[in-house]
């Protein structure tokens, strides 16, 4: 990338979904122009929105592409999101060229759940087992369809027969098979620095999945009269504070992660923000069961900082905000080649 390239005042550019009113007040935040690529029904909702400076209009998803050439000429960065990777398609990282914040190839390996599990397995991290079909399946499972979709498509089997029944349901999607783990659900999100060399911990949160979180208020001299299948929809998010003991080790999983995508997707790896979503045992036992490679929508808690991120920064810092300030950074030295893909 020229020094002149450099030197450009870029916009900082999402689609008007998900995570965006966070990345683009973090961006405005830092002094940056702002853009959102919204649906044109959801249009008039983003310009109450002072901190965004435009808006364009598109009449759905795969428009976008037909507009890229227009987005290149604006010298936009592209911040991508759980909507960009689920709504553009499992290509899109070869079909773009705008800049883009964060490596391309690990979003492959997000919605790949068979290349996540390579991936945890090379970082050292604690995972739960993995069915290759249903006649090995002797515990409870949960099933996974592939993709970013908030939770949608899972389901849980207790053996072979109900898992056959169930699958029958998702045609020809692709899945995974794995364990059940009880435990909380613990969702650790994480920025990886390639500035300063560092992880830092943004925050950490848990979901509120539908309608399970309501099936477990149901009494349990109730539950035969109730036949509803557990659903996992994502619908919100609140707020962890773990233990302080928990943290070195929160710390060290983020960072091995981010080791072994150096080796895995070289040069560059993992960078940016990303969150490793766990179940934590009763004996304190971390296991990964899955892994996003962007910003997650549990990050929207945080628009004014996290106590994690305040231990860091001391200062509202969301992680919208901290992805505006290393692109500013990266200008400053002129690394943005480093950090755009």
């Amino acid at each position: 990338m020229s020094s002149d390239m450099e030197k450009k005042k870029y916009t900082i550019a999402t689609l008007a979904s998900h995570s965006a009113l966070q990345i683009l007040k973090g961006a405005k935040d830092e002094g940056f122009a702002t853009c959102a690529i919204s649906l044109s029904g959801r249009a008039s909702f983003y310009k109450r929105f002072p901190f965004i400076d435009s808006i364009i209009s598109i009449e759905n998803y795969t428009e976008f592409y037909d507009r890229e050439k227009e987005l290149k000429t604006k010298d936009f960065i592209l911040i991508p999101h759980g909507s960009i990777t689920a709504y553009l398609g499992p290509d899109y990282g070869n079909r773009i060229s705008i800049a883009h914040f964060g490596n391309k190839e690990v979003l492959s390996w997000e919605i790949d759940r068979e290349k996540q599990m390579e991936w945890l397995k090379k970082a050292g991290l604690r995972v739960p087992k993995v069915y290759k079909n249903s006649s090995g399946i002797d515990k409870p499972v949960i099933v996974k369809m592939f993709g970013a979709k908030g939770g949608s498509g899972y389901f849980i089997a207790g053996d072979k027969k109900q898992f056959d029944k169930k699958i029958s349901k998702f045609a020809d999607q692709k899945f995974i098979i794995q364990e059940y783990i009880v435990g909380t659900p613990v969702y650790l999100q994480y920025f990886y620095s390639t500035i300063k060399k560092s992880v830092e911990l943004m925050g950490i949160d848990r979901r509120y999945e539908s309608n399970v979180d309501g099936l477990a208020r149901i009494p349990h001299n109730m539950d035969d009269e109730f036949s509803v299948e557990p659903s996992y929809t994502v619908i919100g998010n609140f707020p962890i504070v773990v233990r302080e003991s928990l943290l070195p080790e929160i710390y060290a999983m983020g960072e091995r992660l981010v080791s072994a995508s150096q080796k895995l997707m070289p040069p560059k790896g993992l960078y940016g923000p990303f969150c490793i979503e766990t179940i934590v045992t009763p004996d304190q036992l971390f296991y990964t069961i899955e892994i996003s490679c962007r910003i997650v929508a549990g990050t929207n808690l945080f628009i004014n900082g996290s106590p994690y991120s305040d231990l860091t920064y001391g200062i509202p810092m969301s992680t919208g905000r901290r992805i505006a300030r290393e692109i500013k950074e990266a200008s400053k030295e002129g690394r943005l080649s480093k950090i755009l893909d």
